[in-house]
């Protein structure tokens, strides 16, 4: 949680007006950015045999970020084999954020600060948005990082709620 603290303080360079500028288009990423990587984790999961919404749950939710992950697992209940499966998860994601972010920067036209923010919804990850616009272009990083930040605390109150009971009306 220090490592978050230190890339929110970031957000000391944020603009505000810049900010305002993302509006409804950056919550929608944060909401896509949550359930897609929800549902391709799910989706991994189940093609891995995992079939019990606990484990679907907690490993979809290591998806979203490798933080949340756990915290879901440990919320409902997973045992510690597949909060581990969790949190590697979220750092393979994390790592391809990372790596692919530079190569795909022009592309995704990631040259304003609000095109920043809808990847950092997008992506969600805070370690992975924050190096990979660092790469990019170090200008661009708190305002990717602001957003990305919010997946932590969004994905800790919608894992071991919203998307358990989901799951679990999904798979009994």
């Amino acid at each position: 949680m220090m490592r978050d603290f230190t890339i929110v303080a970031t957000a000391s360079e944020v603009h505000v007006d810049e900010a305002k500028k993302a509006g409804w288009l950056g919550f929608l990423a944060l909401v896509l950015g949550t359930i897609l990587p929800f549902i391709a984790g799910v989706s991994v999961a189940y093609a891995f045999g995992y079939r019990d919404a606990v484990s679907l749950t907690t490993i979809g939710a290591g998806a979203v970020t490798y933080i949340v992950g756990p915290v879901t697992g440990a919320a409902i209940g997973a045992s510690s084999d597949v909060m581990a499966l969790s949190i590697a998860t979220g750092v393979v994601k994390a790592i391809m954020v990372m790596v692919t972010t530079p190569m795909l920067a022009r592309f995704m036209h990631l040259n304003n600060p609000q095109a920043a923010m809808v990847f950092g919804g997008l992506a969600g990850t805070v370690s992975g948005v924050s190096a990979g616009l660092a790469a990019t272009d170090r200008r661009l990083v708190p305002y990717g990082a602001l957003v990305a930040t919010f997946h932590t605390g969004f994905g800790c109150l919608l894992g071991p709620s919203l998307l358990y009971l989901g799951m679990r009306a999904l798979f009994p």
